[in-house]
């Protein structure tokens, strides 16, 4: 099929476009609290500052000043009942194991949404004994 130049002009404007321009592809929406996922050793971090941090843990077991770290631990905060309601876990952004033998939680936020407040709330009344240090 053969439009005559008005056919394609008025095709054009129908979609909003301008003839003998081209559309810019769709932009990439970023995400919703600025955060840059980032990779480091194959690693894919939420953002930038969790990166950041990541690097500053592997500096510290380097220099023996801590033992070691474990990443996305996850903790159940609320059991599920059944396969419609499933449990609620709180997902950690690192674990440190001092050289002391004791540990730390930490969470690198950037903001703390109101999901992240709900889920601390149940961690907090289902493990008393545990603290999160938020960075």
């Amino acid at each position: 099929m053969r439009w005559t130049e008005e056919e394609y002009a008025d095709y054009i404007a129908g979609r909003g476009g301008v003839p003998g321009k081209r559309a810019r592809p769709q932009e990439k929406p970023g995400s919703k609290y600025r955060a840059v996922k980032t990779w480091i050793d194959g690693i894919c971090f939420d953002s930038k500052k969790e990166a950041e941090f990541y690097g500053t843990l592997k500096a510290l077991q380097r220099a023996g000043a801590i033992k070691g770290f474990c990443r996305q631990a996850r903790f159940v905060v609320s059991e599920g009942t059944d396969r419609d309601s499933r449990a609620a876990e709180y997902v950690t952004d690192f674990i440190v194991f001092e050289n002391d033998g004791g540990c730390k939680i930490i969470d690198v936020k950037g903001m703390q949404t109101e999901q992240f407040k709900l889920k601390m709330k149940l961690f907090r009344e289902r493990c008393p004994g545990l603290t999160v240090e938020l960075i």
